[in-house]
């Protein structure tokens, strides 16, 4: 009896033993971003994602297991030859994804060997489309050119392409001293336009304070002219101003008995140092018979006086009426 006990415990213990294997073979656990290939009797029955999935022991088995990650894989140095037949050293650094793991599982045997060679000839591809220099300044359009080739040739595999960038484009040595020798004539030559432009502007900057200067000039000569002919203009107007007020205290006084005296006598003598001119100047004198010293010429001179205010004594009793 008690033999019987242990070998009912013992099958207990093997059964319990036999589920708890069957229960850690059927539970699984993908990690996140991963997915796990399962296949039943050697065909393809499903993809476990991430979290907690069940399976069939003994008869379901992981197949693959695949990343979802972004995947960075270095594509190794190449030769290509461009469009001007320029042999050129190139690599860089392919960057992609996995979309569908079964077709990446069943559609190529290695997604990353074959998309890795994929992205090598379809760089010699692309660089022989084009001439030297368009492939140091237009690197990011071939990259850009690459990635779509690449897109569209890694499709039946469920493999998709984010970016490929070029880390280095070696040309020959010759090729690299002509690019060298290229660079210094350019250098020189924009160091020499630079200081022509230099001169230049110096000349025009020049020329222009000189212009500038005789504007300056010819405007104070101007300014000059005017404020003396301003001066000159204002003398004569303050001399003939003058002159007007002088005429006009004249013309006063003659107004006046005394100052029709005073012109009387200033006629008179100057009629008598007329004669006296015409006397030292000449040798022949016509005077008035009558005339035959100073003093006739006096009484002459005063006769011519008195009639010129008879004269004008009724005119200024007219006035005065």
């Amino acid at each position: 009896m008690e033999t019987l006990l242990n070998i009912l415990f013992s099958i207990e213990l093997v059964a319990l033993v036999f589920v708890l294997v069957l229960l850690k073979s059927s539970i699984k656990f993908v990690p996140q971003n991963r997915a796990w290939l399962v296949e039943r009797f050697g065909k393809y029955q499903s993809t476990k994602e991430a979290g907690i999935n069940f399976i069939f022991p003994f008869i379901d088995r992981i197949a693959a297991d695949r990343s979802l990650k972004e995947q960075a894989v270095d594509v190794p140095s190449q030769s290509a030859i461009t469009r001007d037949n320029i042999t050129l050293s190139v690599d860089g650094v392919l960057y992609f994804r996995v979309l569908d793991p079964y077709k990446a599982t069943y559609g190529v045997d290695d997604y990353v060997f074959a998309v890795t060679q994929l992205a090598q000839t379809t760089m010699r591809s692309e660089l022989g489309k084009m001439e030297l220099d368009k492939t140091f300044e237009e690197r990011n359009q071939l990259n850009a050119s690459i990635v779509t080739s690449i897109n569209e040739a890694a499709e039946p595999w469920g493999i998709q392409v984010l970016r490929y960038e070029i880390k280095d484009i070696v040309p020959p040595k010759s090729v690299m001293d002509a690019m060298e020798a290229q660079m210094k004539a350019e250098r020189v030559k924009r160091a020499q336009i630079l200081e022509s432009e230099g001169d230049r502007q110096a000349a025009i900057n020049v020329a222009e304070g000189k212009k500038q200067a005789q504007v300056l000039a010819a405007e104070a000569e101007r300014a000059e002219q005017v404020l003396r002919a301003q001066g000159e203009a204002k003398a004569i107007l303050e001399v003939a101003e003058a002159q007007a007020e002088a005429l006009r205290k004249v013309g006063a006084a003659a107004d006046t008995q005394e100052g029709q005296k005073a012109i009387q006598l200033d006629l008179a003598t100057k009629a008598i140092e007329a004669k006296q001119a015409i006397a030292r100047e000449s040798s022949v004198v016509l005077l008035p018979e009558q005339s035959n010293d100073a003093s006739g010429i006096v009484a002459t001179a005063m006769t011519i006086v008195n009639r010129i205010n008879q004269q004008q004594a009724p005119g200024a009793r007219g006035e005065q009426s």
